[in-house]
């Protein structure tokens, strides 16, 4: 009962906004998100960390042909729950300092995205998976075809159409793999669409060898990996700075989440054939990231680039197939949550008193924002992986578990500490602590309503970097069982 709570309750919200406006509509959507949020806590708290799923909710659906409305949490998933809720009431927070038209329409977008997202990461049934992945879709579509910038139609196309064709592929897959099954305990349908049955299935490799593009394709998009990225760069920067902040914080982990849900333990012939190509583009990917990062001069478009590259490390650490490089994805899925929304808060925020995310335009701006620069510094260090945060946590346990992957590809996957050092202080130096600029007198610090956003992931970047092991107990039986599926 839960598990149905946790998602219906976004989506009630979602539709009363259309029919509320004013200071009402911003009540009932921060009011709702917290609520949600109180509501994945509870569930953390009753949570048995055993390997086990809890909290299940199972329904026939579509009873003649064997697909349930099934969902549940496991340690993988309700991390990647905590963590949306806890994010979408910063992002909210941070949409009230805009002004949107039709602001009730864009609170119940987000609120109807985050139902799409809980979605995903609690379905254990192929089809209602591939339905809220396309549920997720839908509101990010019209928050940054709407609420964009300039170029916001021809981008948000773009990425409707990479994302679409990926989705699509995905489900040819998942149509195969249902064909497969047999009948499921109890049902009279022929097939069944469970998550069990899908794992159950014993493929011949050649059979695994092509469909794990056909699935991998809808991950590696949403991730995005090297070369499936071109949407990124323009998305991110052109969408209004919350729906960059869903999109960056937590949309991207559906394609993480998914490939180890979905596809490692589903195909793992395929995963062998193919994982040591995925590898190599991924660290490509961290390497190209962060050479295009060097070399921006757009806020926002760096951001993204960097957090390319730190996917990339994401990725390799999945087909490491290692419990450390495992556990390091999962950690690492939190910090770089909490630290990708800080850092475009923080470009927003710059912007909104600017005018501009020009870098070059910029300068001198800490001698009147000391608040603004302490908080802008501690999620720049946290990304660039600082001892004592979440972001060195994460990519330690990725190095390792990539070094015992392959040492040299381990090796170089390292270099993503480096460049990441080299163009976020690079970035903060001319921002904050260049040559004066127009701006350096005459901008203002954060206020107290902007701390409310800061704080919380400052405190997170500390609790993930000093706490890791409260986060990571959760995720180890799960990790332990997905590999144990893999090796089967």
């Amino acid at each position: 009962m839960l598990t149905a709570v946790l998602l219906f309750l976004p989506l009630a919200a979602a539709l009363l906004l259309l029919f509320i406006k004013g200071a009402a509509a911003r009540a009932l959507a921060l009011g709702a998100s917290l609520l949600e949020f109180g509501l994945a806590v509870y569930a953390a708290f009753a949570f048995k960390a055993t390997g086990t799923v809890a909290f299940n909710l199972n329904y026939a659906w579509i009873s003649s042909a064997g697909i349930n409305f099934h969902l549940g949490l496991d340690g993988l998933s309700l991390l990647l729950v905590l963590l949306t809720t806890f994010l979408v009431p910063l992002i909210l927070l941070s949409a009230f300092k805009h002004k949107y038209d039709n602001p009730s329409t864009f609170y119940a977008l987000v609120l109807f995205m985050q139902t799409g997202l809980l979605g995903v990461f609690m379905s254990l049934d192929a089809f209602l998976f591939y339905f809220f992945w396309e549920v997720a879709l839908i509101p990010i579509y019209f928050l940054a075809g709407a609420w964009g910038g300039e170029r916001r139609v021809a981008v948000t196309l773009k990425f409707f159409l990479y994302t679409v064709v990926g989705s699509l592929l995905m489900l040819a897959g998942f149509v195969y793999l249902y064909l497969q099954t047999g009948p499921a305990a109890g049902s009279l349908a022929q097939h069944s669409s469970e998550l069990s049955a899908f794992y159950s299935l014993k493929l011949s490799a050649a059979e695994q060898s092509w469909l794990f593009w056909l699935i991998f394709a809808a991950f590696a998009v949403k991730m995005p990996i090297f070369p499936f990225h071109t949407w990124q760069p323009d998305t991110y920067t052109e969408a209004p700075a919350p729906a960059t902040m869903l999109l960056s914080g937590i949309m991207l982990k559906m394609g993480i989440y998914g490939t180890m849900r979905w596809l490692l333990p589903v195909l793992p012939l395929g995963v062998s054939q193919w994982g040591f190509l995925v590898v190599i583009l991924s660290v490509i990917g961290i390497i190209y990231g962060a050479i295009i990062a060097i070399r921006q001069r757009d806020l926002k478009r760096l951001i993204a680039y960097s957090s390319l590259s730190h996917v990339g490390l994401m990725a390799a650490g999945v087909f490491s197939l290692t419990q450390i490089g495992l556990q390091g994805v999962v950690i690492q899925m939190l910090a770089h949550g909490v630290n990708v929304v800080g850092m475009f808060f923080v470009a927003d925020a710059i912007e909104r008193r600017t005018g501009t995310r020009y870098i070059p335009d910029l300068g001198g701006l800490t001698r009147r924002t000391p608040i603004l620069s302490v908080c802008f510094l501690v999620m720049l260090l946290s990304t660039v992986a600082l001892p004592l945060t979440g972001g060195f946590v994460g990519e330690f346990l990725l190095l390792a578990g990539v070094y015992q992957y392959n040492a040299w590809v381990g090796a170089v996957a390292g270099l993503t500490i480096i460049f990441s050092a080299v163009y976020l202080l690079r970035m903060f130096q001319r921002v904050m602590l260049g040559p004066d600029s127009a701006f350096s007198e005459t901008i203002t610090d954060l206020t107290g309503s902007e701390l409310l956003i800061l704080v919380p992931l400052i405190a997170l970047v500390f609790w993930l970097g000093l706490f890791p092991n409260s986060f990571l107990h959760i995720s180890e039986p799960a990790v332990i069982n997905l590999l144990s599926l893999v090796g089967r």
